[in-house]
């Protein structure tokens, strides 16, 4: 059971630094160039895109390898192929959740702090989005 807390804490943690590195990497890039108001808002939004999507498949390849290599559960409905753990992921990750496919056994905690991290990061998107627009609001 230690094992699986660690393994969790570890893929909480890489999603959050993951999430953190781009957005402080984008102010930086935001501060250094000067980009128009919507050049900036556009970037800001495909960059936030790009973190979720990486971190959505961090939690997909944790999945996989808790089944195929650690043995910890499986997620019923899933044939095998990544992409299935992918899809898993994104349901997860957004709160949406189909139900068409549910975790068993140790995996089922992964599944709970995915859902958590996903809320919360997606917050810290939005707020650093309004936050950018409002700097920049009346000028363009």
């Amino acid at each position: 059971m230690i094992g699986v807390f660690v393994f969790n804490t570890a893929i909480m943690l890489l999603a959050v630094v993951t999430h953190y590195e781009l957005l402080i990497r984008l102010t930086r890039f935001l501060q250094e160039f000067k980009l128009r108001h919507r050049s900036r808002i556009l970037l800001g939004v495909c960059v936030a895109l790009v973190a979720h999507v990486v971190e959505v498949w961090l939690f997909a390849v944790a999945y996989y390898v808790m089944e195929h290599f650690l043995g910890w559960g499986y997620l019923d409905g899933v044939s095998g192929h990544l992409l299935e753990y992918g899809y898993f992921s994104f349901t997860t990750y957004t709160t949406l959740g189909f139900g068409d496919i549910s975790p068993v056994g140790e995996m089922r905690y992964l599944t709970g702090i995915e859902a958590l991290i996903g809320l919360v990061l997606v917050t810290w998107t939005a707020s650093y989005l309004f936050i950018e627009m409002q700097r920049y609001w009346n000028k363009d």
